[in-house]
């Protein structure tokens, strides 16, 4: 994924190249544009710039495909049915899925309300995981985690960087991006400063 003077409420413009296989988390204090600046990077939010994705641009496509390539989940992602099992096309898929983060499959017969913060955040990452997205935008994914969970899903997105997506990962826990192996950006003042002495404010890369 490459951005190319991308621009919006988050500040910029931002410019930076992400590899395949490669993840890039940001930290920041609340109310910097984390968050906006995924949604950017997704589409979802107003902004000026380019965003590439193997050479094509967004632009060039339409919105439901690029949200399938690239893949977000909020901090407090949305649910617009009852049944939790409503929001999944595939449910054989979910079912492998849900004990890799140790979640009963039962759970997907349950109302979205009977669910914990824990237990529908990561039923949300599945959801997503299930588009096969080559990108990942994740708004602190492991928030309402507790540590054998948070260290579930860990473990599930170091797997998917080894088979080659991308990773933008919201956290404020520097070790967090250490285990996924990340390089540590902090956006502040409309600006992202390399925490890894990698420059992406400026040309790109």
């Amino acid at each position: 994924m490459q951005a190319i003077n991308l621009t919006g409420a988050a500040g910029g413009p931002f410019n930076f190249s992400l590899a395949p296989g490669a993840a890039m988390a940001i930290t920041g204090p609340s109310g910097a544009g984390k968050s906006v600046l995924l949604r950017m990077i997704a589409d979802l939010d107003p902004h000026e710039g380019k965003v590439l994705l193997n050479g094509t641009d967004r632009a060039s496509q339409p919105a439901p495909l690029w949200r399938q390539r690239v893949g977000y989940l909020a901090a407090e992602p949305g649910w617009w049915h009852d049944q939790a099992s409503a929001h999944f096309t595939n449910r054989t898929l979910a079912e492998a899925l849900m004990p890799t983060l140790a979640l009963n499959p039962n759970l997907l017969d349950q109302p979205v309300h009977r669910l914990s913060t824990g237990e529908r955040m990561r039923l949300a990452l599945i959801r997503t995981l299930l588009n096969n997205p080559a990108v990942l935008l994740l708004d602190e994914p492991t928030g309402a985690l507790d540590p054998h969970a948070t260290l579930l899903v860990e473990t599930l997105l170091a797997d998917r960087l080894r088979q080659g997506s991308s990773l933008i990962l919201v956290t404020h826990d520097m070790a967090q991006s250490a285990r996924l192996g990340a390089t540590r950006w902090h956006l502040e003042a409309g600006m992202l400063s390399a925490q890894d002495d990698i420059a992406i404010n400026g040309d790109p890369q």
